[in-house]
């Protein structure tokens, strides 16, 4: 199922996936509110869209994915590509860097 971002359609190939990142926090547990360079970048979000899955070089047959469209997931920390479609931050991301899926 492919994300969609005002009237964009965004279809990840092969193995990836498109994410919403989660809300950085705004403040810590003990009230002191965070200005914006000292947030960091959530390693968890919803898988938006995922792609087809990649291909067997030897046997040529489609290997399907493991993540499935609303699934929360942890990945790497340095991982994928950040986009804006529209109004909405997305990162795509290949399948290998999602580290666990919570459930």
């Amino acid at each position: 199922m492919p994300a969609t971002a005002t009237k964009q359609t965004i279809t990840p190939l092969g193995n990836k996936v498109v994410i919403v990142r989660d809300e950085a926090e705004t403040q810590t547990e003990s009230g002191i509110i965070l200005p914006e360079t000292a947030k960091d970048q959530p390693k968890t979000g919803v898988i938006e869209s995922v792609g087809p899955g990649s291909v067997n070089t030897e046997t040529g047959e489609r290997i399907p994915m493991t993540v499935n469209v609303g699934d929360r997931v942890i990945f790497s920390s340095y991982a994928g590509t950040e986009i804006t479609v529209g109004t909405d931050e997305l990162l795509v991301l290949s399948e290998t860097d999602i580290l666990a899926v919570i459930d």
